[in-house]
C-alpha cells in the first residue's frame, strides 16, 4: 500500500485545510532505525552519517510522517561532565552524573554543542540528513528539557530528595541545564532543524504536579519561548502519567503535546485538543515490542477512533520510543492500518474495522 503524498505534501496539506491521503503517523522507531539500516547502535555515538541514513532508511521502508535525531536522553549531560557506559549494540546510559555534591554546582558550565561530547556529532547528523530529507519529510532535533538533564547532572534520587532539602540548589542545576538545552536548540535551529523536548522527569508518575509548576515548568516556559523566537514550535512529550499537568504544558503556545500509553488519548483530546495538536498513544513494549500485528491493529484503530477528531489534529504514535527489537511487521502494521482507514475518517466504518477483528 502505497501513500498518495510525502510527509511534507500532508503536513502542508493539513496545516491548509486542505485533502489528505491519511492521517500523520510517526511510530517513533528510535534507536529501532540501527536494525533497519543495517549498523551497530554504537555507530550512533561517533558516526553522524549513519546516524541520518539509518533515519531515512526507516522512513523508505515504512514510510512514516517524521524524523528525529535524538539517540538517547545523555548527550547533555554528557557534554557537562557526566559518563555515559556505551554498549556494543545497544542504547548508550548514564554511568556516573557529572557532580557528586551540592557543592559542585557552582563548577558546571554549560555545554558548548560544537564542542563538546557527542553533541558536534548529532549536529553533524542533522546537517546530512536535512540533505537527505530534502522537501520530503520533515526533520527534528530532539533535546532532554532543563528539568531531566539536572537529575542527570546530579544523580537521580539526590535531585529527588534536594527538591525538598535544598530547592535553591535545585533551581541552580535546572539553570545551568537550560543554558545548555538552549545553545543546543539554537545550534539545531540554525541547521534547519524544530527541536522537540522530551522530559520523562516531568511525569506525574515521578513528581507532583506542584513540584513540577516550582521546578520544571518555568524552564520548559522559557525554553519553549527561546525556540519560538526562532519561529519554531516546538512538540512536548513527557512520559508516564501527565493528566493533571496537561494545561499547564499547552499553555506554553506549544505545537503539538505527546503523550505515553498509560495516558488516555479521549480525556486528553477534550482537555487540551482545542489548543494543540495532540500525539499518542499505542503502547510501545506491550504492543508494539509484545503485541501481535493484530494487537497493533487494533490499538492503532482505537486511537484513532479516540483522537481523529481531536480540533487541532491527530498524529498516530506509539506512547514513546520503540524498543530496539521493535519487529517490523508491527511498525508495518501501524503504518498501514492508519493508510487503510485513509481520510476524512469514517468513524464508524473503524468501528467495523475493529470489531471484525481483520
Amino acid at each position: 500500500m502505497q501513500d498518495q503524498m510525502t510527509p511534507a505534501q500532508r503536513a502542508a496539506a493539513i496545516a491548509n485545510g486542505s485533502e489528505v491521503d491519511r492521517l500523520p503517523c510517526n511510530p517513533n522507531i528510535a534507536n529501532g532505525v540501527a536494525r533497519v539500516y543495517g549498523c551497530k547502535i554504537s555507530e550512533f555515538n561517533h558516526n553522524p552519517k549513519a546516524i541520518a541514513e539509518a533515519q531515512m532508511a526507516a522512513y523508505r521502508k515504512f514510510g512514516c510522517d517524521g524524523l528525529r535525531i535524538f539517540t538517547d536522553l545523555f548527550p547533555w549531560a554528557e557534554a557537562m561532565g557526566a559518563t555515559v557506559a556505551y554498549p556494543d549494540d545497544d542504547t548508550a546510559d548514564l554511568l556516573k552524573p557529572a557532580i557528586s555534591s551540592v557543592e559542585d554546582i557552582d563548577k558546571l558550565h554549560p555545554a558548548n554543542p560544537y564542542k563538546d561530547g557527542r553533541l558536534p556529532v548529532q549536529l553533524e547528523a542533522m546537517k546530512y540528513l536535512k540533505d537527505l530529507a530534502k522537501d520530503e519529510i520533515t526533520c527534528s532535533a530532539g533535546i532532554v528539557g532543563a528539568f531531566t538533564n539536572a537529575f542527570f547532572l546530579f544523580n537521580t534520587s539526590k535531585t529527588l530528595k534536594l527538591i525538598h532539602k535544598n530547592p535553591e540548589a535545585v533551581h541552580k542545576l535546572c539553570r545551568v541545564s537550560l543554558e545548555t538545552c538552549k545553545a543546543y536548540a539554537k545550534a539545531a535551529l540554525d541547521i534547519g532543524l524544530n527541536p522537540t523536548i522530551s522530559e520523562p522527569m516531568s511525569s506525574c508518575t515521578v513528581v507532583s504536579p506542584k513540584v513540577f509548576r516550582e521546578f520544571s515548568l518555568p524552564y520548559l516556559k522559557e525554553l519553549v519561548d527561546f525556540i519560538k523566537s526562532y519561529g519554531s514550535n516546538p512538540v512536548v512529550h513527557i512520559c508516564g502519567q501527565t493528566d493533571k499537568i496537561w494545561r499547564d504544558v499547552v499553555e506554553l503556545g506549544i505545537g503539538g503535546i505527546s503523550i505515553d500509553n498509560v495516558a488516555s488519548l479521549k480525556e486528553c483530546k477534550l482537555a487540551v485538543g482545542s489548543q494543540t495538536k495532540i500525539m499518542g498513544n499505542v503502547d510501545p513494549g506491550g504492543i508494539m515490542y509484545s503485541g501481535t500485528p493484530q494487537d497493533v491493529r487494533t490499538k492503532t484503530l482505537e486511537g484513532i477512533l479516540d483522537a481523529y477528531d481531536s480540533p487541532k489534529g491527530y498524529v498516530i504514535m506509539s506512547g514513546c520510543s520503540l524498543p530496539v527489537e521493535t519487529p517490523f511487521e508491527n511498525i508495518q502494521t501501524m503504518m498501514d492500518t492508519v493508510r487503510e482507514v485513509g481520510y476524512p475518517v469514517c468513524p464508524e466504518r473503524v468501528r467495523e474495522m475493529i470489531q471484525s477483528g481483520k
